[in-house]
């Protein structure tokens, strides 16, 4: 009979281990449970259950917890063993014993969660193999954790009662997060999904916390004037019943904006008042600060006052989005303050780490907030920055970037973990072994989906094909929600690229109507080119793929609780994970074409109508001789110079990224070259011109620009808020090459939204 023994006893290690290079094998397909207690804690008896609870939910196998030791052929051991690294575990394999030591209650979790990352299963079925007798491990960062706000700006997590709350913190300790953030009252909104009201949830989180061993910490903004006493006596009275409420409760985390706008002299000593209150309850607990939204005098004040004053209740700085750099910020930090990055890795666009150089027809679809899984793009991020940190705990808004989280929580504990070896892990603890590493691949070209341009990237379709050939594979995972939000990004990027290249084609064939309006006459080539244009509705295409997205979000919402529509779903906002909603926005410029049209009808004059038309039928395609770049797509901007990858470059500060603008709720009817712009400066290079010709430059944007051709500052004729003209004198052009560049123009006090920015560059041959 098999013999699995959890074995808690504080003074002793674990069994010696056994020598030799070859993997070591043991099946635990049945046998049962000694719980041995040597007066554990509860995070020791919660490592135990979660490793019967996780193998059961897998296996179907039941492992009893006895109180005698039977006899047995092999032994399992959990115990503690205090000469271990903080958090770090020991695995000890033979033919018949496995030994799992922590270094303390939270160190024998991770070590149960590396068990089951690397267990063989299948119903009634459990093998274990290790390729190394013994493995010991502890993190490298003492800071590895997720924010899971419950609040109804979350995509998904108001939906979650403190069940699922409980197993979501569990399945995310099981890949070495020891921190939950949570967000206790920022957002005041009623959300029509919640199960408990926010002060239960709020409190139950922290018990979740304190039963597994983790710590707990709050986001809480000062979202009001803190000069109003009122408002301020109010708030503080809301933090000392939270911190009363809650048993565990390691950290108070006061962003200095975004939201909120209080300068430095009103935050410090709020501040400190918090830290008064705080400590009534919890002794041990620290209050930190982040720099958002202050200015470099304002941040400059902030760090003197902490060298200066070096309180003891003060935690931490944390870099977040808005914050000045990571490596700048810990090089003024005084070394006796730890660092926390707060990286955002649950939006694609408007965002701290964007999509680098992402199609416009994705940032118009999927969103801001779509399901996101990047696995190489955050590994790199994460390595880039946590040399400078202690650590993070992540900004997230949703279930949309699970598998975001597994890969910072493991290269947390290992900077040097394998990306795909994450992601095997990942799929053979959630979907199965026999899965792990086709699926593992399919995670990776998912990523690859969003690389380029979507136009040219064939590989989008084969990614759906590789996915739909899981999904025949894996009935049994069509209820699982990870399954179901890989198998919806997989469809979507595929229904999305049918879509664009077919609604392309029908522009093209709009604008060869449009170009021949003198000859069918304004009213007739306008009508056609309508009809053209909407085939998208009248005549779809891939309707089968469009019927399984929808289905899939259905599934998503009943599983997991994303609302990925506002009106079908009650998510609390369009930009908010609402891919659903964007599903069927159109990929060329049909809308903008539609209200054109209407002005041109309203043009008395026939040949101003007919110059109108063949105006836009010929917008991006100026003629021979001429050059046209849609300077923030990735696909229709060859000229756009493009200097570093994100290697030497990963804020992309010198190869600028794109921005995707939001107007009306995201479906706005401007033209789609309009949607994706950037700011200057930025490099124009042009080669094999006309050595003979004289060119213009025409730009579409907004705002200021200073552009010099060959280095020679070019002198404006036309010069609006939205277009400008810059005719280039023939001696520049003379050895048929031009590089353009843009002087900066300082704007720092400018709202971002107001700043300067291009959308279109002409190159045009007089």
């Amino acid at each position: 009979m098999l013999r699995i023994v959890f074995c808690f006893v504080l003074t002793a290690s674990v069994t010696a281990a056994v020598g030799g290079a070859a993997p070591v094998a043991i099946d635990l397909s049945a046998g049962s449970v000694l719980l041995a207690v040597d007066d554990p804690t509860t995070p020791m008896n919660t490592a135990a259950r979660v490793l019967v609870e996780e193998v059961e939910r897998r296996t179907g196998l039941q492992w009893p917890l006895v109180s005698a030791d039977p006899d047995a052929a092999a032994l399992i051991t959990l115990s503690l063993d205090e000469g271990l690294p903080d958090e770090g575990f020991r695995i000890v394999v033979s033919e018949t014993d496995v030994s799992i030591a922590g270094a303390d209650a939270r160190g024998l979790l991770f070590g149960v969660g590396h068990f089951l990352r690397h267990l063989l299963w299948s119903d009634e079925e459990a093998r274990y193999t290790q390729h190394k007798a013994v493995i010991a491990s502890a993190p490298a960062y003492p800071i590895r954790g997720h924010q899971l706000g419950y609040r109804y700006q979350a995509n998904s997590y108001d939906a979650w009662d403190d069940a699922q709350y409980e197993q979501y913190i569990r399945e995310l300790a099981l890949f070495g997060t020891n921190s939950i953030e949570n967000i206790p009252f920022q957002d005041e909104r009623e959300s029509p999904h919640m199960p408990l009201d926010r002060r239960a949830m709020n409190r139950r989180m922290s018990e979740i916390c304190a039963e597994y061993g983790l710590d707990y910490w709050v986001w809480t903004p000062a979202v009001f004037d803190l000069s109003d006493a009122a408002k301020r006596a109010a708030h503080l009275d809301e933090h000392e019943q939270l911190y009363a409420d809650c048993p565990e409760l390691t950290a108070v985390f006061f962003p200095g904006g975004d939201p909120g706008a209080n300068p430095p002299e009103l935050v410090l000593p709020f501040m400190e008042e918090l830290a008064e209150r705080l400590r009534r309850h919890h002794p041990e607990g620290k209050v930190w600060l982040s720099l958002q939204w202050f200015n470099a005098e304002q941040c400059e004040d902030i760090y003197t006052w902490i060298e200066t004053e070096q309180p003891e209740w003060f935690g931490g700085l944390v870099a977040g989005p808005g914050s000045p750099a990571v490596p700048e910020t810990r090089a003024r930090l005084t070394k006796a303050y730890p660092l926390r990055h707060y990286p955002d890795i649950t939006h694609t666009v408007r965002c701290q780490y964007p999509v680098p150089w992402w199609d416009p027809a994705y940032a118009v679809t999927l969103g801001r907030e779509p399901i996101n899984p990047q696995p190489v793009f955050y590994a790199f991020i994460h390595n880039t920055f946590a040399p400078y940190t202690d650590g993070f705990i992540s900004y997230s808004d949703g279930m949309n970037d699970n598998v975001n989280k597994a890969v910072w929580s493991l290269r947390g504990w290992n900077p040097d973990y394998d990306v795909r070896a994450i992601l095997v892990e990942y799929a053979r603890l959630f979907f199965g072994p026999e899965l792990a590493e086709r699926t593992a691949d399919a995670i990776l070209a998912l990523e690859k989906n969003w690389e380029g341009p979507l136009a040219e990237n064939g590989g989008v379709s084969a990614t759906l094909a590789l996915w739909q050939q899981l999904e025949g594979d894996a009935p049994a995972l069509a209820d699982n929600w990870r399954w179901q939000s890989l198998l919806v990004r997989a469809y979507y990027d595929a229904y999305t690229r049918y879509r664009l290249l077919y609604e392309t084609a029908l522009e093209e064939e709009a604008n060869a109507l449009l170009a021949q309006a003198d000859a069918l006459g304004a009213e007739t080539a306008m009508t056609r080119a309508l009809e053209m244009l909407n085939r998208a509705e009248t005549a779809p295409r891939k309707a089968e793929l469009r019927a399984r997205i929808v289905a899939l979000f259905d599934d998503l919402f009943h599983s997991i609780g994303l609302q990925s529509s506002v009106d079908k779903y009650q998510a609390c906002g369009y930009e908010r994970g609402c891919s659903l909603d964007f599903l069927d926005y159109p990929l060329n410029n049909r809308w903008w074409l539609e209200d054109q049209f209407t002005d041109v009808r309203t043009l008395s004059d026939e040949a101003e109508r007919v110059e109108a038309l063949q105006r836009y039928a010929t917008w991006a395609d100026p003629g021979p001789g001429s050059y046209y770049d849609n300077i923030g797509h990735v696909g229709h901007s060859p000229h756009v110079l493009r200097p570093e990858g994100l290697n030497t470059d990963p804020l992309m500060q010198r190869n600028i990224n794109p921005g995707a603008w939001w107007w009306d709720d995201g479906f706005s009817r401007q033209r789609l070259s309009w949607q994706t712009t950037m700011i200057f400066p930025l490099t124009l290079v042009y080669d094999g011109l006309d050595r003979n010709a004289r060119y213009a430059l025409r730009m579409k944007g907004y705002g200021e620009a200073r552009p010099r051709a060959n280095g020679v500052a070019l002198i404006p004729s036309l010069y609006e808020p939205e277009t400008k003209e810059f005719p280039i004198p023939a001696a520049l052009s003379a050895d048929g090459a031009l590089t353009i560049v843009f002087d900066p123009i300082d704007e720092s006090e400018l709202n971002w939204r107001e700043h300067s920015r291009v959308a279109e560059a002409w190159l045009l041959k007089q």
